[in-house]
């Protein structure tokens, strides 16, 4: 059986909108998003924005957990690299490999998101937030002790954004290998 997150031996379900198949805004993020990436087109865009009415809302949504969101922009490309590790997600984890190297995370780092939060040296902040990722991808809770140990790093409003940026990563785990949305191509 092949890795659950893995999308290379697989074709598209859903092929890549091109023209009057996507939204304008669909359009726009895609092009913006490839020179950005440097890609000839970002096949996460140009998949979903053929649902024309619910793209611009989730876009939205997305865009207010990264790079928006109530966490610092490193604390949260830390927590996606380590969604996207555990999920298997080849998509987001090239991707967020990327962004994180451009805000500033060394090589180091983002390979050590793929280790055991409890064991990779992290600050003690970091850890619990990486932990409570784990937690949350694998058993869609977080345990008491985990929950207490976050509350001391984190306010409401950040448990929050923390939980919320999780799960938005970890469904777009799911729907990246549902749809089997290949690798973007370099340019």
């Amino acid at each position: 059986m092949s890795d659950p997150g893995s999308t290379a031996s697989f074709s598209p379900r859903v092929t890549p909108g091109k023209g009057l198949e996507l939204s304008p805004l669909a359009l726009l993020a895609s092009k913006i998003g490839s020179k950005v990436t440097g890609t000839d087109d970002v096949r996460l865009f140009s998949t979903l924005g053929r649902v024309r009415r619910l793209f611009p809302a989730w876009l939205l949504y997305s865009g207010m957990m990264m790079p928006f969101g109530v966490l610092s922009r490193r604390e949260t490309e830390l927590v996606i690299l380590r969604v996207s590790h555990l999920r298997g997600s080849a998509y987001e984890r090239n991707h967020h490999e990327h962004l994180g190297a451009r805000i500033g995370l060394t090589s180091e780092e983002i390979t050590r998101t793929k280790a055991d939060p409890r064991e990779a040296g992290w600050p003690a902040r970091t850890a619990s937030m990486l932990q409570v990722a784990d937690e949350l991808v694998e058993t869609k809770d977080v345990s008491d002790e985990t929950w207490s140990e976050i509350s001391r790093h984190l306010n409401e409003r950040e448990l929050i954004g923390l939980v919320m940026l999780v799960a938005q990563y970890d469904g777009l785990a799911t729907t990246l290998h549902t749809l089997r949305v290949q690798l973007d191509n370099k340019n």
